[in-house]
């Protein structure tokens, strides 16, 4: 049994690995995959790669494109979902926000420096047309911190997943104020590169389950009803969820990499860039 460390966001993007681990299909090959939920998000599972606890992770796009020019010994091996990442822009339901608009030079709540929380405000700042460099942030770790941090006013609004906090807007702790979609695919593999070098085979292997599995998520039955009840989501959100997210099972191309390091760039999120060969290996 060859034990291999991944990490992940808990929502509903990484259901397919809980499904292939307690179906035990890396089992099966000798694979003993050991998830770990890392609620903080990118930030966090950037330095468990750098650290050597995790060997695989389930991340950002532009978090981890940005972390490897800045030294991370990783590569994206895979894109994992195609379609973007709609980020709500959130504040509390009781605040004088009404638009968009009205968050100019206002404080940002973000789970860690360097998540995704933190770059897609500078994505927003930029389509805005805002200056980037007046950005405030207040680091709040996890979501319960955003509901903190907005209700007593330590920060003005969170950026998140939208159908992952349309909970507490249901329950009117925030209000959606926008949307923000990532201009790049949401999520994609990464694997420490020791661990790569010393296990192509194996990290072959899960991605042959995990992409068995991702291309006919969908067609699950009762997906939707499943997802609902285990993320506390209304059963026609979860469907237009479901309608909006494109897995996919395909490597990162020089193209699409050479595009989303560009706009990264442009967008003043990285101040240097990587080469395709230092960032992206094709199995």
């Amino acid at each position: 049994m060859k034990t291999v460390k991944i990490v992940g966001v808990p929502e509903h993007f990484n259901l397919p690995w809980q499904l292939c681990i307690e179906n035990g299909e890396f089992e099966a090959e000798n694979i003993d995959l050991q998830w770990k939920n890392i609620p903080e998000g990118t930030g966090k599972m950037c330095q468990m790669l750098r650290d050597g606890e995790a060997d695989i992770a389930v991340i950002l796009t532009e978090g981890i494109v940005k972390d490897i020019v800045a030294g991370n010994p990783s590569k994206i091996v895979q894109i994992y979902v195609q379609s973007p990442l709609i980020w709500g822009i959130h504040v509390a339901a009781k605040s004088d926000f009404q638009s968009v608009k009205d968050l100019k030079d206002k404080k940002v709540a973000i789970s860690r420096l360097g998540s995704g929380s933190q770059l897609m405000a500078y994505v927003n700042a930029h389509d805005q047309g805002w200056e980037s460099d007046d950005l405030q942030f207040e680091i709040i770790n996890t979501i319960d911190g955003a509901v903190e941090a907005l209700t007593n006013g330590t920060a003005d609004y969170f950026m998140w997943e939208r159908f992952m906090t349309k909970p507490l807007v249901d329950q009117g702790i925030f209000r959606r104020v926008g949307d923000c979609p990532t201009p790049w695919p949401s999520f994609v593999i990464t694997v420490r590169d020791e661990f790569l070098k010393k296990n192509p085979k194996i990290v072959e292997k899960i991605l042959e389950i995990i992409n068995k599995t991702t291309h006919d998520f969908a067609q699950i039955p009762d997906i939707d009803k499943t997802l609902a009840d285990l993320f506390n989501q209304k059963v026609e959100d979860i469907q237009e969820w479901l309608k909006l997210t494109k897995w996919s099972q395909k490597h990162l191309s020089e193209k699409a990499f050479d595009k989303i390091q560009n706009q990264l760039f442009d967008l003043g999120i990285i101040d240097k860039k990587s080469t395709f060969v230092e960032t992206v290996k094709a199995l």
